[in-house]
């Protein structure tokens, strides 16, 4: 967001208006709506209204509509007035849009470290992806949230994953994720795009929580609820 925020500010400056239009384009299509909006749906409709987990996908989504109603003001001047006016009040908020001030860049949100490391799940959920779509063609799977996925990857890519397991899986929208050796997978598929990545995609074991939608071996163990995941006990 803050990214996008310094190159919409500068494009504006620049009379870059077009510039503008691209990037709050692409930042609405590709990074929210096909990647974060996607996963977060999940969060949003399974855990407890005031958990922590949903009150900051909450939260979040509050910082990037209020930062995107007012970095569109300028172009789409009715329809930010509109969504301002339906944005929840808080303390300070402007009667307008139009009277409040411009996002301003905050600089310790910036971190080299931490956007490379989800580039690097970004790019390989784009190439995991191909070998889903495979398995959905060959009738393995029907749904994503079928799938358990085996990830064989170079050293420095098994050793992220591996500290990020949890992340990639919600990224990828499957039931089921584990690190492998490439001889253990069977029918693998080998990236072209990144070498060494080599993935495989077989039904995901357990059954299907009919909460979550997420395939768990521990569906069935609770007598009260047996049609419940162990993850989504907690949130009943």
């Amino acid at each position: 967001l803050q990214e996008v925020i310094k190159r919409v500010t500068e494009a504006y400056e620049r009379h870059q208006f077009h510039v503008v239009f691209y990037t709050l384009y692409n930042y609405c299509t590709v990074d929210l709506s096909a990647q974060y909006l996607d996963i977060l749906k999940d969060r949003l409709y399974t855990n407890k209204a005031a958990s922590v987990a949903r009150r900051s996908g909450q939260t979040t989504m509050l910082t990037i509509l209020n930062a995107m109603t007012r970095l569109l003001a300028p172009i789409l001047t009715f329809t930010a007035e509109e969504v301002w006016a339906s944005l929840p009040e808080w303390r300070q908020k402007e009667t307008s849009v139009h009277l409040a001030q411009f996002p301003q860049v905050n600089e310790q949100y910036f971190n080299a470290a931490l956007g490379e490391r989800w580039k690097t799940m970004i790019d390989a959920k784009s190439e995991i992806a191909k070998a889903i779509e495979l398995a959905r063609k060959e009738k393995v799977i029907g749904h994503s949230l079928d799938a358990r996925v085996s990830i064989a990857a170079p050293e420095k890519m098994r050793a992220l994953f591996a500290a990020h397991l949890e992340d990639l899986r919600a990224l990828l929208i499957v039931s089921q994720l584990q690190l492998a050796d490439e001889k253990d997978i069977a029918k693998p598929y080998a990236s072209e795009e990144i070498k060494g990545l080599t993935v495989g995609v077989e039904k995901a074991r357990g059954a299907k929580c009919e909460r979550c939608w997420i395939y768990e071996e521990s569906v069935g163990a609770s007598t009260e609820h047996p049609t419940v995941c162990s993850r989504c006990l907690p949130n009943l």
